[in-house]
């Protein structure tokens, strides 16, 4: 009886089990009918959820939810994002407080990995980026990520009579652009077009720049030009490119080449502010500088700051303070140590890039005749040694000139390796004196390892190796061999003669090159680039970028565009398995893009700023381009 009773449990037990396993049984597409609707369900985001009291907006409900309210506070996040999770509890107790407020204010917040549309609008780049919206507009809040900061400033906006300040950021025209930059001491402009995605990224933080730059003692003003409507402006200040940002001084031009984010802006204006030399007044300085310094010291000797030629030094110095060290003295001390007296420039050499082969230093007498330009050319002349140090911080600054010969290998300045060091540059200098005409380094070769890859002598087996990097991008590397002045200078002789074979690294030449898009490789860029009857656009790309991958279709259809346009070429090149062989073409992203001229082929026009769209590429041709036949309106 107890058995089948047992049985009885166990069969009423199957029986309550047997309708789920049937379900699972159920017809396939009827299943994945009612999964659709329930993912439906679950991906509609037009239903503003809470969240501890924060409202959760995304690409779906945003603009309705924002429809018709006064004032909304909204955090941007990114759900791995270390300060935003730490700021998370600081955020739910704010939206409690705003909710308690009269009226209630509300507090929200938006996933901007997810909600992309929304964030993009916003420029969102960084995480948490907090916004108040009053009636729809954004206002940054740039204060304390606290409950009371945040609740002051977001019921200060709630005011009925609120307004937001002005633009610290000057707005220059053609009317008055010369009155406001002429009687500027310094002042830094941006030119821009409205429609260019890096000038949008640029403006929050050029904005605030100008606002904390606006309360310095003196002020910095920093000012924008649009450039598409201010078209004379552009044209005499040589803007090619959105965003350009130049400085002056009372009238005077000078490139800007400091950061793009708001707290660089003011740390690079504010140096720039100040006088492009420091005054050294103990003999100490200049021999510490002397004895330790990686770069030439440059030393203007004067009587005093009223002197009329430590003006000029100062004129001089100005263009170039980014890519010189300046000194300046009024002491007797500091003339004596230097052999030299007032009314001198002087450029000494740090200890370790003396050589019997040049002088201790060079000197420049500054008269009343001397121009601005001729203390320039000295520095220019005389601030790389003989056989200096190349190293990327200083390469663009110091080793730009072409020839340049290089030798490759363990460069270590300090006290167990300098004997090492000096014993191969010593047989450098030898070579070097005999060709001055070119320019000689030595190079770490871990520094440059990539180079040493290109050059193909990344595994020579040799203690030493040398290349020369030679005009228009071409180089050329020595077969690998014991290093001895004789062998150096033979290798130079042979370049010199022009018996050495360039090296370039190209993929092989298509043998099928009849798309729209021209392929074009190493061996051929100079033949399709080149070729002063064309106008070139010049992809170069990366086959695992992304960004190439989506521009492909676009670019594609340009060129469909402008197929019938016998003297503009549509062309791309993979740039990681090709040299671009002219330094004109300098590739340090992808894409990158280049429009050659036919009339200026050694001065490509950079593609930036726009949204690399058919549309933005033809503005940009129809602009640039030299041998368009067809007009506007036709293309």
């Amino acid at each position: 009886m107890k058995k089948r009773a047992l049985l009885l449990i166990v069969l009423l037990g199957v029986a309550h089990l047997s309708p789920v396993r049937c379900e699972e049984e159920d017809d396939p597409e009827e299943n994945e009918e009612l999964e659709e609707d329930s993912d439906d369900e679950e991906d509609d985001d037009t239903e503003v959820k809470d969240e501890n009291g924060v409202l959760v907006l995304t690409d779906g409900n945003f603009d309705t939810f924002m429809e018709g309210k006064d004032t909304v506070l909204v955090e941007f996040y990114a759900p791995w994002c270390g300060h935003c999770k730490q700021f998370a509890p600081e955020y739910e107790k704010i939206a409690q407080a705003l909710k308690e407020n009269d009226p209630p204010i509300p507090v929200a917040k938006v996933d901007a990995t997810e909600a992309k549309t929304v964030s993009g609008r916003f420029d969102v780049s960084g995480y948490p980026t907090i916004k108040i919206f009053k009636n729809g507009e954004p206002v940054d809040y740039d204060g304390a990520r606290t409950q009371d900061a945040i609740v002051a400033q977001v019921k200060e906006v709630s005011q009925p009579d609120w307004k937001p300040p002005p633009e610290a950021t000057l707005v220059l025209t053609e009317k008055n652009f010369d009155e406001v930059v002429n009687d500027a001491d310094i002042i830094l402009v941006e030119f821009y077009a409205p429609w260019c995605g890096h000038c949008k990224r640029l403006a929050p933080e050029y904005e605030k720049a100008a606002q904390d730059l606006s309360q310095r003692t003196p002020p910095i003003p920093l000012a924008k030009v649009d450039a598409t409507t201010e078209n004379e402006l552009a044209t005499r200040f040589e803007v090619t490119g959105y965003p350009t940002l130049k400085i002056f001084r009372k009238g005077k031009v000078f490139d800007y080449n400091g950061p793009r984010e708001r707290f660089g802006i003011v740390d690079h204006m504010s140096e720039q502010a100040g006088p492009p030399s420091k005054q050294v007044q103990a003999v100490k300085q200049v021999q510490e500088l002397i004895k330790d310094g990686d770069d030439a010291v440059i030393v203007g000797l004067f009587s005093s700051e009223e002197d009329k030629d430590f003006e000029l030094f100062q004129e001089a110095c100005n263009s170039l303070r980014e890519d010189f060290t300046f000194r300046h003295s009024f002491t007797a001390e500091v003339a004596k140590l230097l052999k030299s007296s007032p009314g001198n420039v002087v450029i000494v050499q740090p200890e370790k890039f003396r050589s019997k082969f040049e002088p201790a230093s060079h000197q420049l007498k500054l008269e009343a005749s001397t121009q601005v330009s001729e203390i320039q050319d000295f520095f220019k002349q005389h601030v790389v040694p003989l056989v200096g140090h190349r190293k990327p911080s200083n390469d663009a600054k110091r080793y730009t000139k072409r020839p340049l010969v290089v030798v490759y290998y363990g460069v270590d300045f300090s006290f167990d390796y300098r004997k090492a060091t000096q014993f191969w540059r010593s047989k450098v200098l030898e070579v070097a004196n005999d060709f001055p005409e070119y320019t000689f380094a030595i190079a770490d070769e871990e520094d440059y390892a990539d180079e040493l890859k290109s050059l193909g002598l990344s595994e020579s087996g040799e203690e030493v190796n040398v290349a020369i990097l030679a005009d228009g991008g071409k180089k050329f590397a020595m077969e690998p061999e014991e290093l001895d002045s004789d062998v150096l200078r033979d290798f130079v002789t042979a370049f010199k003669k022009g018996k050495l074979k360039a090296i370039v690294k190209s993929q092989p030449t298509p043998k099928n090159n009849k798309g729209p898009v021209k392929v074009v490789v190493g061996n051929t860029f100079d033949q399709i680039v080149m070729d002063t009857q064309k106008d070139v656009l010049i992809e170069f790309y990366a086959p695992w970028c992304g960004h190439c991958k989506k521009l492909e279709p676009e670019y594609v259809a340009l060129a469909k565009k402008y197929k019938s346009e016998k003297n503009l070429v549509i062309a791309k090149m993979d740039a990681t398995a090709n040299d671009v062989p002219h330094d004109s073409y300098q590739v340090s992203g992808f894409p990158t893009i280049y429009l050659a001229p036919s009339n200026n082929k050694q001065k490509p026009i950079k593609f930036e700023g726009g949204q690399r769209t058919v549309d933005d590429f033809s503005k940009f041709l129809e602009q640039h381009a030299t041998k368009l036949t067809r007009t506007k309106e036709e293309l």
